[in-house]
């Protein structure tokens, strides 16, 4: 199949030959080219350089696994561009953590809000480690009926690929919500698994990682959804320059 629709995607991290879906990706955007004609034109962003980066110019941000990142700040300004910008987002593993973190500091005021891996001392810990680590496990994700995840998956329960220890601390569950940000992935025992945000064109975040699932030769529904998204992002953009 000839790629008709193409996006500009930054991919956000500390690009590693040891961090397995750093490695997974680039063949993931091949079948994507090849299986459903979606063209993305790929770009590697090292957090040191996020914020010097004109990720506003992207159609897609995917901030990916292999935290803690070289600059926290980086991954955070990453999130921010895409949810202020409209820009479709994908935050997978310590992208989701980052993404929440980003929104309880920027969207819900809490200046102080920490990573208890990269801030194990802090006194507000966002994100804290889980109560069973999940590297390397696979796990049941259920999915809340009408939600974006609900209608990407096709389906409310799925089983989906971990390699995380770290998730969001319950007591902040409220004051994110009262914000805007859903969770609507949950394993069974009602744990965080999916956020999305309420009123934005595409940001989701997986506390799994789609791109470990299968053997590479497909491509998971998120990510081909997170591609359509960009190239739709695209499209607005194009019609904005022309008219």
């Amino acid at each position: 199949m000839t790629a008709t629709r193409t996006a500009r995607v930054a991919l956000v991290g500390d690009r590693s030959p040891h961090v397995r879906s750093h490695t997974r990706i680039p063949g993931l955007f091949e079948v994507l080219r090849a299986q459903h004609g979606i063209g993305i034109d790929a770009y590697w962003v090292p957090t040191p350089d996020a914020a010097a980066t004109d990720l506003a110019g992207f159609d897609g941000i995917w901030l990916l696994p292999g935290s803690p990142y070289l600059s926290e700040e980086g991954a955070l300004h990453a999130v921010r561009i895409a949810r202020e910008r409209g820009i479709a987002f994908l935050g997978t593993c310590g992208g989701f953590q980052h993404l929440l973190l980003e929104f309880a500091r920027n969207v819900c005021g809490i200046a102080d809000a920490s990573h208890g891996e990269s801030d194990p001392d802090a006194d507000r810990q966002v994100i804290v480690p889980l109560a069973c680590s999940l590297v390397g496990h696979e796990g049941a994700v259920n999915l809340t009926p009408g939600s974006l995840a609900e209608r990407v998956f096709g389906v409310e329960r799925s089983v989906e690929r971990y390699h995380c220890a770290y998730g969001l601390d319950r007591d902040y569950l409220p004051e994110l919500t009262r914000h805007g940000l859903q969770f609507t992935g949950f394993d069974d025992d009602g744990e965080m698994r999916v956020a999305e945000l309420d009123g934005h064109p595409f940001l989701l975040g997986t506390l799994f990682q789609p791109e470990l699932a299968g053997d590479g030769t497909r491509c998971h529904v998120v990510i081909r959804a997170f591609a359509e998204a960009a190239v739709a992002v695209a499209g607005r953009q194009a019609a904005v320059a022309v008219g």
